[in-house]
């Protein structure tokens, strides 16, 4: 991306985080543009998302993770799952560098590029894991599981289920509001929220499902 590019999507982005009302300062927004070069320049060879404008992918890949952000400001141990180019893991291990952040996919050219850009970034408070989120095995459980457009929220539950920490609770970030998916969520589960976003320059419907064990 040439310099003058590169000024316009970071204005454009700051201008998103302050409509988003986010506490982000320069070097976090930096960092965010840094992270969106990255992804381009490997998008190139690695095919790690279908929109190749940089401006549509501050609007659909920053500012739609951007905006939920808010839900995960308590969260100290998060894992993204089907990570791909590592949205909403990126973001929210930028904009919570005290938070603790994974990401897994079974994509080794995607779990590459986050690994690379981890290391480019300097975020200490990322790990990367390739492999079936079923499979995994951590020592400590995460409170927040959180998933953009990765499977049907009863595959979610059910595959990361193990992961998750008492009390935790699991952020879909999905598009229209799943109706089908909430009433196919297995027994033991509910939805404890559901959250229409709003998403900066973005005209399409976006959702968080919050999804908690059902006490006995």
């Amino acid at each position: 991306m040439i310099h003058v590019e590169q000024a316009q999507l970071r204005a454009m982005l700051a201008s998103g985080v302050e409509e988003l009302a986010l506490d982000l300062n320069n070097d976090q927004i930096d960092n965010m543009i840094a992270y969106l070069s990255l992804l381009s320049k490997w998008n190139s060879v690695y095919n790690l998302t279908a929109i190749r404008d940089p401006k549509e992918m501050v609007r659909q890949h920053l500012l739609d993770s951007l905006s939920a952000a808010p839900a995960f400001k308590d969260a100290k141990n998060i894992l993204d799952v089907g990570a791909g180019g590592g949205l909403p893991g990126m973001m929210l291990a930028i904009t919570y560098p005290q938070a603790k952040v994974s990401m897994i996919d079974t994509v080794s050219k995607k779990t590459a590029f986050l690994t690379q850009a981890k290391t480019e970034l300097g975020l200490k408070n990322v790990t990367v894991h390739t492999g079936r989120v079923e499979a995994l095995q951590v020592k400590e459980a995460f409170d927040v599981i959180t998933s953009r457009a990765f499977s049907e929220l009863s595959n979610f539950v059910n595959w990361s289920g193990h992961l998750l920490a008492d009390g935790g609770q699991f952020i879909a970030m999905k598009g229209v509001e799943p109706k089908q998916e909430i009433d196919s969520l297995p027994a033991g589960w509910h939805v404890d929220k559901l959250q229409a976003l709003t998403v900066p320059g973005l005209q399409a419907e976006r959702h968080l499902v919050f999804i908690k064990k059902t006490q006995a």
